[in-house]
């Protein structure tokens, strides 16, 4: 396999997506991490801006606190996740932050990095939290154009049996 992408965050969705990569994964050429910054915190707005919307977004917050905080969660997000892929083995680790709304950039990233798998977090989000916060695994799964592998936390709903308790996965 050439290039897997992991999108990560601080949750423990995202953190299940190490042990599926461990145990389902054969080693890679390379793994992009990839941690997407929302700006706004859990909002349907930023789902609802246009490109230049969010750039003005983007641009707005520099220099702030919120975006200070912002980049100290994004480096110890990551810091935890090269450490892991690192001890597991020699396997070259690039990390990405990015800044917008998570499909929308982990789907970009897939595509000009080329990869060949995705790999996510579900949180489990039903409801009415999916329909606050969205879900971008979801987005991801239906957008993608290659197999995404989606690792289980508690009270994720399963898309597709295979048998197997912590993941399942969407091409």
């Amino acid at each position: 396999m050439g290039k897997v992408l992991m999108a990560v965050d601080e949750t423990v969705g995202s953190r299940s997506v190490l042990s599926v990569y461990n145990t389902m994964v054969r080693e890679p050429e390379s793994v992009i991490l990839v941690h997407v910054q929302r700006l706004e915190g859990k909002s349907m707005m930023i789902d609802m801006l246009g490109e230049s919307e969010l750039k003005t977004l983007e641009e707005s917050i520099q220099g702030t606190e919120h975006k200070e905080e912002l980049d100290r969660k994004s480096e110890k997000v990551m810091s935890f996740y090269k450490k892991e892929l690192r001890n597991g083995g020699s396997v070259k680790v690039k990390a990405l932050v990015k800044e917008g709304i998570p499909s929308v950039e982990i789907l970009k990233v897939a595509q000009e990095e080329k990869v060949d798998l995705i790999i996510m977090g579900c949180n489990g989000k039903t409801g009415l939290q999916r329909l606050v916060a969205g879900s971008a695994t979801k987005e991801v799964e239906r957008a993608a154009t290659v197999p995404v592998l989606v690792a289980k936390a508690a009270g994720c709903e399963k898309s597709i049996e295979y048998g197997w308790r912590e993941t399942y996965a969407a091409r």
